[in-house]
């Protein structure tokens, strides 16, 4: 008979205790009362979190917006097909984020990071939160750094610098895009990364600015972020703060950056549907009452990094959509007071064959000339002024038959410089060629020209200053300043180019 020996078994029973390691799960879950529109109403989630993720059974993944006594509204980034009333969700435990990587420069995403552009998956070992926290004041220095858009009307009377925010505001079809594409273009060895969002357009606008920024090269500077008309609401409402987390990964590396959204109306217009569906209460134009927190907490993430950082910036150009002009709309003005200046497009200037059609008058840039370069100080300070004087005296003039010789000269200047500050699409210009033409402006070498010859002459008076006068350039790049000796050279040059340009008119 064998003898049990009490001693070895518990033993064993006690090692096989230790053993035994069983994982307790606490999952959060909830069931959907109902579905629809985009929005699911869930009983359950009671420790979900304001903006956590939740998963459905089926895979769709939403966010928990509303947390009410008795449910919790949530926004689906998906169409939702699939989820019926009954079905289970359980809470993440997270909050939005995506990954960050250097991989993401050239590539188009949507607002979740996932590639779209059909060129594979992008390898990333970092994630940021797509909603942080904005820079404290200790955290940020004042704004100094010019940011060139290569556009000569921006650059030498509404400039603007490394950190700033500057809305492009204007009707539809009048350049806004434009402009920001040309801006991107024109960071060409600036060693800017360049960030564009593009919220709720066509997808063949989005693939036109795509392929215009493949042509200047631009792309391997530039990520793309792109959520169309036909995406969910939700995924529209995210782009925006998934282009600055892409940005912010950038900017705490001590890189410069610059994002671009067009347009935060259609992003608004989109929280207002997700809002409406959710039942919250309407405010003033239906939208909800923190529409304008939706794009302060988006805008204060643009800031000029403190030196202690690594002096990063990123500079913010949102774009806002006007219907027939009227900036007093409530969106308008909400992002007109968050930014630090704003860049009218006015449809009568566009029509009027005057593109990039910035209307000096209402356009202003608050940093101001602290954005500049000195040269460009030197040149441009009586620029605006003398724009709007000749703007108050066109407006005279329609009316007035005979007048003084004075008058006449003034008004003749004025259009001159109006034609000079024109420039085609796609076609930026250097800090020394805006230089060029602002002087030949100012200074009345244009006055005795046809108005429809001058941009020709200007066109061959940059070619011919890179060619004759090479000093120029290397003057106003190295000092930053417009000394007297860069004044005599460009003098002599535009006189020289002057009496070649009308020889070739005699002839």
């Amino acid at each position: 008979m064998v003898t049990i020996r009490a001693d070895e078994i518990s033993n064993i029973i006690r090692e096989r205790i230790e053993q035994y390691n069983r994982e307790v799960k606490i999952v959060n879950t909830g069931t959907v009362l109902q579905v629809g529109d985009g929005i699911a109403r869930i009983h359950g989630l009671d420790e979900v979190m304001a903006g956590e993720l939740v998963e459905f059974e089926e895979g769709t993944i939403g966010i928990a917006l509303n947390l009410e006594s008795n449910n919790v509204g949530v926004v689906l980034m998906g169409d939702g097909l699939m989820i019926q009333e009954g079905s289970s969700v359980k809470a993440t435990g997270r909050i939005a984020q995506i990954p960050v990587s250097e991989a993401y420069l050239g590539r188009v995403v949507n607002a979740l990071a996932k590639p779209i552009d059909g060129r594979g998956e992008i390898s990333s070992s970092e994630s940021r939160l797509i909603e942080s926290p904005a820079p404290g004041i200790i955290s940020r220095r004042s704004v100094y750094e010019p940011l060139q858009t290569g556009l000569i009307a921006i650059d030498s009377m509404i400039p603007i610098g490394r950190g700033q925010r500057e809305l492009i505001i204007g009707d539809r079809q009048t350049g806004k895009t434009a402009v920001a594409t040309d801006t991107i273009l024109n960071q060409q060895g600036q060693n800017v990364i360049c960030v564009y969002v593009a919220i709720g357009q066509k997808a063949s606008s989005v693939a036109q600015v795509v392929t215009t920024l493949e042509e200047g090269g631009a792309m391997k500077y530039t990520i793309v972020v792109a959520e169309p008309a036909d995406s969910p609401a939700t995924l529209q409402y995210l782009a925006p703060y998934t282009g600055a987390a892409l940005a912010e990964y950038f900017m705490y590396r001590k890189q410069h950056t610059l994002t671009i959204y067009d347009d935060l109306s259609k992003q608004a217009q989109a929280y207002r549907q997700m809002s409406l569906l959710l039942r919250r209460p309407p405010g003033r134009e239906a939208y909800p009452g923190d529409v304008f927190y939706l794009h302060s907490r988006l805008l204060e993430r643009a800031a000029k990094s403190s030196s202690s950082l690594g002096e990063g910036s990123m500079t913010a150009l949102p774009i806002v959509e006007t219907q027939s002009g009227d900036v007093s709309a409530y969106i308008p003005t909400n992002v007109i007071s968050i930014t630090d200046g704003q860049i009218f497009l006015s449809a009568d200037l566009f029509n009027a064959g005057i593109r990039p059609a910035i209307n000096v008058g209402i356009s202003v840039s608050r940093v101001g000339s602290a954005a500049q370069i000195k040269a460009m100080k030197q040149v441009a300070g009586k620029l605006k002024l003398e724009l709007a004087q000749f703007a108050e005296l066109e407006a005279f003039a329609q009316f007035a038959s005979d007048l003084d010789k004075a008058t006449q000269k003034q008004l003749a200047r004025g259009q001159r410089l109006r034609e000079s500050l024109k420039q085609p699409q796609s076609a930026p210009l250097t800090v020394e060629d805006q230089i060029m033409a602002i002087y030949a402006g100012t200074n009345g070498y244009l006055d005795s020209l046809e108005i429809e010859r001058v941009r020709q002459f200007l066109v061959e008076l940059r070619t011919y200053v890179k060619t004759t006068k090479p000093k120029f350039q290397e003057i106003i790049n190295s000092t930053k300043i417009f000394t007297e000796e860069a004044e005599v050279l460009l003098k002599e040059a535009i006189q020289e180019q002057m009496n070649r340009f009308l020889l070739q008119e005699e002839a």
